[in-house]
């Protein structure tokens, strides 16, 4: 598995108390970003979105467990005293820092913590694997695990870390991504990859179907090596997928993955369209964690996706388990139930991933979505955040 720092150059860490995180990544290089769009921003998105405008980062410092999100002038004055005691301590311009926040909305951030703790980070920054997972570990609020992927494109190296579990339904274009590569692109190349990436990754999945004040994904390239941009773009779909799925693997209370497949939709953005939003179905969602094979549910969220539909659509269940298929159910042919749901029931019961496959037969077009289930969990740790 490949870390961040993999990436030559790249030195990070980060440290964790209660509910409070706070970490640091030093890496130059060329920089592109996708924010929310969340009418309401977090300071740290319109300070980073204006800081890396040139193209260039020098580093970045992420807090965690208060999202600096709603909380005016003096939000914004903290937002850029972070960019401030990083730029110090690298001698270089504040608007050459990324800022990123993640927690609580409405709540001033605690600067003296975060103060004290920049000093007791940055003295020990380092570029082995545990200095990479105490970063991944500094900007957790409700996840259970760290989320890492990477891959390599030739000689080029391409690492991400994440964090979310909840309030998940990115819309870029509550989850942060930073990803690294010592590939040789320009920012604006960068930047049109990474939007395309985004499309086809984290703007698949929901969890709750709230779009977060501070979503934001970064993509640092440190020059080192030329890639095929073709190739380098498979690459780097890879490692968003990967970040995403984990994403929704570690939902808050969830028990179960959730895709949904569109096969032979009008186009490829009705086919995506519609996905997205049978797996963002509360209904649907709930129904998952009931191992009921409500198929009902999914052909009426379907119906209000906004996309064209054929009543005589197929729709197949599958089951997955740690990655293997168990089961294949088809509950609907031709648009006619197949009473199957006995049989879909108990593949449902036996998994940790359901699949629908929707063939619409009404074109070409292909799309899907990746969610997972919504427990009593989700009610208990969402009633309980901010006590």
């Amino acid at each position: 598995m490949l870390h961040i720092t993999d990436i030559k150059g790249l030195r990070c860490n980060g440290i964790k108390e209660g509910k409070n995180g706070l970490g640091v990544v030093v890496c130059s290089g060329n920089v592109a970003g996708v924010f929310t769009q969340n009418r309401f921003k977090s300071p740290s998105i319109v300070v980073t979105e204006r800081n890396i405008k040139g193209g260039w980062i020098e580093g970045m410092i992420v807090n965690s467990g208060n999202a600096n999100a709603f909380t005016g002038k003096q939000g914004m004055r903290n937002a850029k005293r972070m960019c401030e005691l990083l730029a110090n301590e690298l001698k270089t311009d504040v608007e050459k820092i990324a800022v990123a926040s993640t927690g609580v909305i409405g709540i001033q951030l605690d600067m003296n913590w975060i103060e004290s703790k920049f000093v007791e980070v940055y003295k020990d920054l380092g570029n082995s694997k545990d200095h990479a997972m105490a970063f991944a570990k500094s900007i957790m609020t409700t996840d259970r695990l760290p989320k890492i992927a990477g891959c390599e494109v030739d000689e080029c190296k391409i690492a991400g870390v994440c964090k979310g579990a909840g309030m998940i339904h990115p819309n870029m274009a509550t989850m942060l991504a930073f990803i690294f590569t010592n590939a040789d692109f320009r920012s604006e190349e960068l930047r049109e990859m990474l939007k395309m990436a985004v499309k086809y990754s984290f703007n698949t999945i929901s969890v709750d179907g709230d779009t977060s004040t501070n979503d934001m994904v970064l993509l640092v390239a440190t020059g080192e090596f030329r890639v095929g941009k073709d190739k380098f773009l498979e690459g780097l779909k890879s490692v968003c997928l990967n970040l995403a799925k984990q994403i929704v693997r570690d939902g808050e209370g969830a028990t179960k993955v959730l895709k949904v497949e569109i096969t032979n939709a009008r186009d490829e953005d009705q086919a995506f369209k519609g996905a997205r939003v049978v797996v963002s179905s509360n209904l649907v969602k709930t129904a998952i964690f009931g191992c009921d094979p409500n198929w009902g549910r999914i052909v009426a969220s379907l119906g209000y996706a906004g996309i064209e539909v054929n009543e005589e659509l197929d729709l197949t269940l599958r089951g997955y388990r740690n990655g293997e298929l168990i089961a294949e159910v088809k509950l609907v042919e031709d648009g006619v139930g197949l009473g199957n749901e006995g049989t879909a029931r108990e593949v449902m019961e036996s998994v940790d991933e359901v699949q629908f496959i929707i063939d619409l037969k009404l074109g070409s077009g292909k799309g899907y979505a990746y969610g997972c289930d919504l427990s009593y969990e989700y009610v208990r740790i969402n009633s309980e955040y901010t006590s």
